[in-house]
């Protein structure tokens, strides 16, 4: 699923290296593939952390005790990581055996809404100076209403309990806070959207109806935003290998991400990156201008 936000195993970090190019440019904010930090994260990690120093204990040490790396340690304490089911009650068996960890650990939370291979990519976004989005499944996210989020989400197996659903769809819509034109650091963006995805009418013509009128309104509203459109009949595409998105950060580097079922990949090659940067430009060159791409909106929307 496009943009993917159903709540998902945490993931391990990768190999050394992995996610990161050979200079070194990834910015220390992006983090790795864990699960955003919340305020209950970073309490239980310093409790481990105050306990651990008070007896006198490393990283390392403690890290044997509950099988865990002296890393993985570091990304508990400093509220990066959850901690696995069973690290309160090992942690607190040579930690003092007080129960404090055992009761804490129940009071745990981490940012719903977004699956764990996604987070890395939402924390770059939430920084990028540019975005660039092509895709073919569904309408991306950050133009997404309410209603076809939901219509997307409950198209996909499993189907979600209700308050898993409203976590997500609230999860989608506070992203969309980064197409705003009060933002200290401006981010600009295109979209790529094949025509097929809007014609599919995923939720049904009133979804849909209010979705082409969602998207000519940011298109109106937004000067920061473009919006092309694939047209249906392309005998040269340069986006056959799937969806595709490019960002930039505020230094310059550009990243990019690929997405598939149940997984995506954060790409920081250079090489990689630069024949991902010439497929988006043709794919730019060979949609609708974004003036015709209204046009073409404006015309499906009239005949629902």
């Amino acid at each position: 699923m496009a943009e993917a936000f159903e709540e998902a195993e945490e993931l391990e970090p990768g190999p050394a290296g992995e996610g990161e190019d050979a200079d070194g440019l990834t910015p220390s904010w992006l983090g790795g593939g864990n699960p955003e930090t919340s305020d209950s994260l970073r309490t239980f990690g310093a409790v481990v952390q105050a306990l651990r120093e008070f007896h006198g204990m490393s990283r390392e040490e403690l890290g044997r005790h509950v099988s865990l790396s002296r890393h993985s340690i570091a990304s508990i304490e400093q509220g990066r990581r959850m901690p696995y089911e069973g690290f309160a009650e090992r942690a607190d068996a040579v930690l003092g055996g007080t129960g404090a960890l055992v009761r804490a650990v129940k009071h745990i939370s981490r940012k719903p809404g977004l699956a764990a291979w996604f987070r890395q990519w939402a924390r770059l976004e939430a920084h990028a100076i540019s975005l660039y989005t092509y895709e073919c499944r569904v309408v991306p996210g950050l133009l997404q209403t309410p209603a076809y989020a939901r219509a997307v989400s409950l198209n996909v197996p499993p189907l979600p309990e209700e308050a898993v659903l409203n976590e997500r769809i609230a999860a989608r819509l506070a992203r969309q806070e980064l197409l705003s034109t009060r933002r200290p650091r401006l981010c600009t963006f295109n979209f790529i959207i094949e025509e097929a995805v809007l014609e599919r009418r995923t939720g049904g013509e009133e979804v849909t109806r209010e979705l082409l009128d969602h998207l000519l309104d940011v298109d109106e509203r937004h000067w920061n935003v473009e919006i092309q459109i694939m047209p249906l009949r392309s005998p040269n595409h340069a986006g056959l290998d799937g969806p595709l998105r490019l960002a930039e950060t505020p230094d310059n580097h550009w990243f990019a991400y690929s997405e598939g079922q149940k997984n995506g990949r954060l790409i920081s090659d250079r090489k990689e990156i630069s024949v991902l940067q010439q497929r988006y430009a043709k794919l730019r060159s060979q949609a609708l201008t974004p003036e015709d791409s209204r046009s073409l909106l404006e015309r499906m929307r009239g005949a629902l």
